[in-house]
């Protein structure tokens, strides 16, 4: 990220966007990890309802913002691919700020729904979730109420969104290699090389959050696993 930001010669939109992107998952890691290692070195693994709610609210913050921020980076690419002549004209600094900016408001307003969704629950006690990060599939758990409601709720929030992005990406990817059979081998061997490794990073982000939110409200004990693989 310090290097693309003082390069001048990574000033395209794509380094714009990957340094936006390597901003937020470094981000994501930090709201997480620091305290999962003091609680790993400790015998205390107590966190206050207040901050559960401040590492549950920064990590939907940025994990939406990441969501919507990787199909703007697709749609970059698309452009990029299919309509070289005109990459420069329509990929201009303010459409490149204006797109990061909906990436941040779209994560704010899925965080503040997953946030007003857990402030209405009640705890009764014991206070114990059954996971490593304050996650809401956790808290539904330990709630003392009827929770049918609000995973339904999660599911169309959290996993509609993950699932419609992650098949817009896969879409916007087809029609890539599709437009890649009118340019030459090379030509099409570098734009190989950069969809590959963006739809890497799409799969490795999307699939977790898929199998996590697109299912009733349950927490199993291969979530762990599969929450280390999106933190990390």
């Amino acid at each position: 990220m310090i290097t693309i930001i003082f390069s001048p010669t990574l000033c395209s939109p794509m380094y714009f966007f990957l340094s936006c992107l390597s901003f937020t998952d470094t981000c994501y890691s930090l709201c997480m990890t620091p305290k999962l290692i003091a609680d790993s070195l400790y015998q205390g693994r107590a966190i206050s309802f207040e901050g559960c709610l401040v590492q549950f609210l920064v990590a939907h913050l940025l994990g939406g913002m990441e969501i919507i921020l990787l199909t703007v980076m697709a749609y970059d690419r698309y452009v990029a691919i299919c309509k070289p002549l005109h990459y420069t004209t329509i990929m201009t600094r303010h459409l490149c700020a204006l797109l990061v900016g909906v990436a941040w408001f779209g994560g704010f307003l899925h965080s503040l729904v997953q946030l007003l969704l857990v402030l209405q629950l009640p705890f009764c006690g014991p206070n114990v979730i059954n996971h490593f990060v304050c996650d809401l599939y956790p808290l539904l758990e330990v709630a003392c109420t009827n929770t049918y409601v609000i995973g339904v709720l999660v599911v169309a929030n959290s996993g509609v969104i993950c699932l419609l992005n992650f098949l817009m990406l896969a879409a916007s990817c087809a029609v890539i290699l599709r437009s890649l059979s009118c340019h030459g081998a090379e030509a099409s061997h570098k734009a190989l090389s950069t969809c590959g490794a963006h739809f890497t990073v799409v799969a490795l982000f999307f699939v977790p959050c898929i199998f996590i939110y697109m299912r009733p409200s349950s927490t199993l004990s291969i979530d762990k696993i599969v929450a280390v693989l999106i933190v990390f």
